[in-house]
């Protein structure tokens, strides 16, 4: 490769290599094709890119931008994102293998993170503070937060990515991106396409490389004022630890257990269709994936057949593949981790009623594909039902109540999203408000807009992403308390005025 294909780190508005000149190989899951060559940072990178990001905000240079200054920057970036849609669809679907179907709908979303984000630039995010007293004006300002440390998973690369940059430059901040070392095209691609927008030197750096690597420096560097992570439990905890000793600011996306409930009374042909799509969509590497399947007892035989039934006329295929519905998993690594949880559930006592191992078909055998299972006879004490298994897995329990159903649903230390299929509006209301879950669909499953926040309760997370909290997280409110009146506040006696007095 020409040492130009490895320049992939962006510091201080220079695209360069790895201080030690370390590279990775980009391979495909589909294949083990190599689709990328990128710089390989090391900590002194790290480093280097809080440097850039610090001094650019400490200048003021880009917070002092008007907020229709940066609006208008945001909204370029959207439109540099259209004109260019199809090659960042590409890009995305090589690193992750999923279908380039899905990649365009996932950079669609993207332009629209950018574009929702442009226009709440335009909102109102000062006010008054009316105390009843006509010679002092209080006002609650927003500002930066500062120099932002961005870490993305690579399940939604770019997507994870625009949640974060979007309100983060929306906001004034700077900030250094790590995408997983994983999945790092399409954020080398914003990256130029942000800088392209005008965006000033410093403001947006990108650092490649593994977490421990190069992401913990970040979180732990005294000079980056905020952490926005999305990825797995145990990572999150690490960085939250590592934030508490200089106090930063943190926003953690951390994964679901989540729940799919189906009453008996629901729309059955709609809520199968849609558990469906809920597991198996993206060979389950979805965060909010409807992997816990909670059917009333009396259709658990009808439905549980139906989804086996779908479950193995799924097809599966590469980015290329226009008959494929779903992909591969992300590495070799993962896969094997996904059998485990298969194994580790059958020991528990679980029945196995399709899938559970790896796809043996021929034009599948070169990458990482694993088929869609389904898990039946399962209780709430499993791990299959309690530990994430980021893979094509549902797990099938059954209840009796309502109650049951809510509590069930609420059984897991995670709580990011769930679903109610029920034909009852005032049931859904009930089982809606009592889940513990960010998200809570009813009579659908997994859609989500720009303007509406998602996170989640409990071990899915602190803080929000999207809508107008999604742009808080990179905002300090600070009071601005103005005497247009000043004078002595009369507390204590001022023996001197006394003194004068005498005096006089």
């Amino acid at each position: 490769m020409s040492a130009q294909s490895v320049n992939t780190l962006f510091i201080d508005g220079v695209w360069r290599s790895a201080s030690d000149n370390s590279t990775r190989e980009i391979r495909s899951p589909h294949d083990g094709s190599l689709v990328a060559v990128v710089s390989e940072a090391t900590e002194q990178d790290a480093s280097d890119a809080v440097t850039a990001a610090r001094a650019s905000f400490d200048s003021g240079e880009f917070s002092s931008w008007s907020w229709t200054e940066r609006s208008a920057l945001v909204a370029r970036i959207a439109d540099l994102l259209e004109r260019d849609a199809e090659k960042f669809a590409a890009l995305e679907s090589n690193d992750t293998g999923k279908r380039l179907v899905e990649a365009r709908y996932d950079i669609a979303d993207v332009i629209s993170v950018f574009r929702y984000y442009a226009g709440l630039a335009l909102s109102e995010h000062d006010r008054e503070v009316h105390i009843g007293d006509a010679r002092i004006i209080s006002r609650i300002t927003s500002e930066p937060v500062g120099v932002c440390a961005l870490i993305g998973p690579w399940n939604y690369p770019l997507l994870q990515a625009s949640w974060k940059v979007a309100p983060a430059l929306t906001a004034g901040c700077t900030f250094i991106l790590k995408p997983s070392e994983l999945t790092p095209s399409t954020a080398v691609a914003l990256l130029e396409i942000i800088d392209e927008a005008g965006t000033p030197k410093g403001v947006a750096n990108l650092v490649l490389g593994a977490g421990a690597v190069v992401g913990a420096p970040l979180t732990s560097d005294k000079r980056v004022d905020m952490v926005s992570f999305t990825g797995g439990l145990a990572t999150g905890k690490a960085i939250m630890a590592a934030c508490a000793q200089t106090i930063k600011k943190i926003a953690l996306e951390l994964g679901g257990k989540n729940p799919n409930i189906i009453f008996a009374d629901a729309d059955l042909d709609a809520a199968i269709d849609n558990a469906v799509t809920a597991v198996f969509l993206h060979s389950g590497q979805v965060c909010s994936a409807g992997t816990r399947l909670l059917v009333e007892r009396s259709i658990h035989d009808q439905v549980v057949e139906q989804i086996v039934a779908r479950a193995k006329m799924i097809r599966m295929g590469g980015p290329s593949d226009l008959s494929a519905e779903t992909g591969p998993l992300i590495s070799q690594g993962h896969l094997g981790k996904v059998a485990q949880y298969v194994e580790r559930a059958l020991n528990e006592g679980a029945t196995l009623l399709t899938g559970g191992k790896r796809s043996t078909l021929e034009p599948l055998r070169k990458g990482w594909y694993f088929e869609p299972t389904v898990l039946d006879h399962c209780i709430s004490s499993m791990s299959c039902v309690q530990d994430e298994s980021f893979g094509p897995i549902l797990t099938v329990e059954v209840f009796d109540t309502e109650a049951e159903a809510i509590a069930l649903g609420n059984d897991t230390i995670y709580g990011l999203a769930g679903a109610v299929w029920t034909s009852d509006p005032e049931k859904a209301k009930r089982v809606a408000k009592a889940l513990r879950h960010g998200t809570i669909w009813v009579n659908d499953f997994g859609p989500y807009k720009a303007q509406a926040e998602w996170g989640g309760f409990k071990a899915s997370g602190i803080g929000r992403e999207l809508g107008p909290s999604g742009l808080h997280e990179y905002l300090e409110i600070k009071h601005i308390w103005t005497n247009t009146s000043p004078a002595r506040s009369g507390w204590f006696a001022d023996a001197t005025q006394g003194q004068q007095g005498e005096k006089r």
